[in-house]
């Protein structure tokens, strides 16, 4: 059994639910789960526990709070893997930046295993760099930027950008029986996704925008150390990147 946890209850949900049509379709005992808020309360919600990491804990509580019945009787050794998917938001007013950087490493540090305490995946600056594209496949992906200023209006930035009018490149409805076309190219629209996310993770990391020799190379730590010493801390700026594109790289055949 293998438990998603999302930051919201939308648009990661509905991406996560086109690719497991795409990728896994024969698996149906994924728990799909939306924590409602940020990565910085998640924080503060698992230090309210003893052990600081029962994530399952914290989610089952939360979700029948809310009259939400998904993970009543779930406990965490029922759990195989664990999959986190959180915005790094780092325009939040609430925080320093040193503050918000310290917590998001010390997420990444304690979620690093989705076999432990769960593997975190961050998207910079938030979901909506998923559509921060012009037309699939996008060469200068590479070279996309946003500072933190910038970051308070990111969905109108992603949404005036894009090429596209909507997501209906990368999803289905709800409910939809695609065309064998329209599956395809879907499908075909995800596949340059992950070529060019995981391609600027790569360039963060090692210097080279090209898909890794090895997967090992590319990891969320990583990522997130290069994003701090090359545009966080010199111009408070972060390169556009999407976590969800990378975790097809992982883990999906």
């Amino acid at each position: 059994m293998i438990l998603f946890i999302f930051e919201g209850d939308e648009r990661e949900p509905r991406l996560y639910i086109t690719l497991e049509r795409l990728y896994f379709p024969k698996v149906n005992d994924n728990i799909i789960c939306s924590f409602g808020n940020n990565i910085y309360d998640l924080y503060n919600e698992l230090k309210e526990y003893e052990d600081g990491g029962d994530v399952v804990s914290v989610m089952r509580e939360r979700l029948a709070a809310r009259g939400d019945s998904t993970l009543n009787g779930i406990r965490s050794s029922d759990i195989s893997e664990i999959f986190l998917f959180f915005d790094y938001d780092f325009q939040n007013s609430h925080l320093s930046l040193e503050e918000i950087n310290r917590r998001v490493e010390e997420m990444l540090t304690l979620f690093a295993d989705e076999t432990e305490n769960g593997k975190l995946y961050i998207n910079y600056p938030m979901i909506e760099s998923i559509r921060y594209t012009k037309e699939l496949p996008d060469t200068d992906y590479a070279n996309y930027v946003v500072s933190r200023e910038e970051c308070k209006d990111f969905k109108r930035l992603a949404r005036d950008f894009s090429a596209y009018n909507n997501l209906d490149h990368i999803l289905f409805k709800d409910g939809e029986t695609p065309t064998k076309e329209k599956y395809m190219k879907v499908k075909d629209n995800w596949q340059y996704l992950k070529q060019m996310n995981v391609s600027k993770a790569n360039l963060l990391i090692a210097g080279v925008n090209t898909m890794p020799l090895e997967k090992s190379v590319i990891n969320q730590l990583s990522i997130f150390e290069k994003q701090i010493l090359l545009y966080v801390k010199p111009n408070r700026s972060v390169a556009i990147l999407n976590s969800f594109p990378i975790f097809i790289y992982e883990y999906m055949k």
